[in-house]
């Protein structure tokens, strides 16, 4: 390993305590639909945030690999919280891997002094599909933003959001525009209304943007047509989640059958722990969960691989990111749906008590399948069949909107 990276055992003594602290608080959190604002701010100070920010910046300088290693692990903790944070750690993606070096370097220090950043992406409505209604517009020298986004996820946790917007004088589609704001600016207004049932404590609601400035220097651009890793690492998020939820629901499902005394009078065993179908579950629930993180690991390396090549200053293979963006594809469909069955799988272990609300093991169902929903995995399961069938290009960026 490279003396500029971090030793993995390191990383995980360093955050597993406060994963372990914030696994112990998650099902009562869920149960009063508490915002997770304590566990940010101990993964803030312990400088989760600066993971991938190279250590000359300030960071810890960790591999993808390392980082959805631990993604993993938080997600087993609290699966609200890789999703909160994976637009802060996509934008250090983005700077690292699509913004010029002289740009990228005061935002990565940012990132490396404790700023969490948020996004503001998707709209809401019938606004015409891959055209954008938030606007990016000068006004007596200076550039304002003005619109609404919904499923601004980690915004309300974040320090600074990135939003997306079509800024003026350019062609529609052929560039995405990040304007790069603080949440305290004025004009920013951030909503908790994200009322779906699952993924409760993500932060996932309404920003509004009305007449906020924005200086040049926080306007980021790139390329909207051309083969990226990005997707493959925002979708990566998803899947590190969902298998951070697989193994939480073998850790629920071992604790509530070890300390289980009553059994059922046609069962096959003195406790619940010696009936053999119940051992089946448990082994079943184990091995989707390892599967799981094999596929997140497979996808992590292939990412890994991309980021040498760049820091080596080596350009990356178009093969390489179509390699990438087809793996992240396949996790996905693989993962989602071995996840949803294990979620519900997971109350064969005992009877209606596994049903009691303080618990919450429901939540894993409801988490799992709201992050199926995100990137719906029906599309991603289409594009792989059209790749392998007709060899077309996969679907690096997409949108949602009206057919124009």
């Amino acid at each position: 390993m490279s003396s500029n990276r971090p030793d993995a055992d390191a990383l995980a003594q360093r955050f597993r305590p406060i994963f372990q602290q914030i696994a112990e608080a998650a099902p009562q959190r869920e149960h009063e639909r508490r915002l997770a604002h304590d566990a940010i701010d101990a993964l803030r100070q312990a400088g989760f945030g600066a993971l991938r920010v190279p250590r000359a910046h300030g960071g810890l300088g960790a591999t993808p690999e390392q980082l959805f290693d631990l993604l993993i692990e938080l997600a087993e903790a609290d699966s609200n919280l890789p999703q909160a944070l994976r637009a802060h750690f996509g934008f250090v993606e983005r700077l690292q891997a699509e913004i010029d070096a002289e740009r990228r370097v005061p935002w990565l220090r940012r990132v490396a002094d404790g700023a969490l950043f948020g996004n503001a992406t998707t709209e809401a409505g019938e606004g015409t599909l891959g055209r954008l209604q938030t606007r990016l517009f000068r006004e007596n020298g200076r550039w304002l933003l003005e619109g609404e986004k919904f499923y601004s996820t980690g915004t309300l946790y974040a320090d600074w959001v990135s939003v997306t917007a079509q800024r003026e004088g350019n062609e529609p589609g052929a560039y995405r525009t990040l304007a790069v704001v603080r949440t305290d600016a004025a004009g920013v207004e951030r909503l908790d209304d994200w009322r779906g049932f699952g993924q409760r404590l993500t932060a996932s609601g309404t920003t509004r943007l009305h007449r906020v400035e924005v200086p040049e220097e926080n306007i980021l651009e790139f390329p909207a047509r051309e083969a990226t890793s990005l997707p493959a690492v925002f979708q990566l998020f998803h899947v590190a989640t969902l298998a951070g939820i697989a193994w939480a629901i073998v850790r629920d499902a071992t604790v509530f059958v070890q300390g289980r005394k009553r059994v059922f009078s046609h069962g096959s065993g003195t406790a619940p722990r010696e009936y053999p179908l119940v051992q089946q579950v448990i082994g079943q629930l184990e091995a989707t969960a390892y599967l799981a993180r094999l596929a997140v690991q497979d996808v992590a390396r292939a990412l890994g691989d991309i980021d040498r090549l760049r820091q080596a200053g080596q350009p990356v293979p178009e093969a390489a990111l179509v390699d990438v963006e087809l793996r992240a594809t396949k996790a996905q469909v693989v993962t989602t749906d071995a996840v949803l069955q294990a979620a519900t799988r997971l109350f064969d272990v005992g009877g209606a008590t596994a049903l009691q609300e303080d618990r919450r093991l429901d939540r894993h169902w409801r988490n799992a399948r709201t992050l199926a929903s995100h990137n719906p995995v029906i599309y991603k399961a289409r594009v792989l069949g059209d790749h392998t069938l007709n060899a077309s290009r996969p679907t690096f960026y997409w949108a949602v909107g009206t057919a124009a």
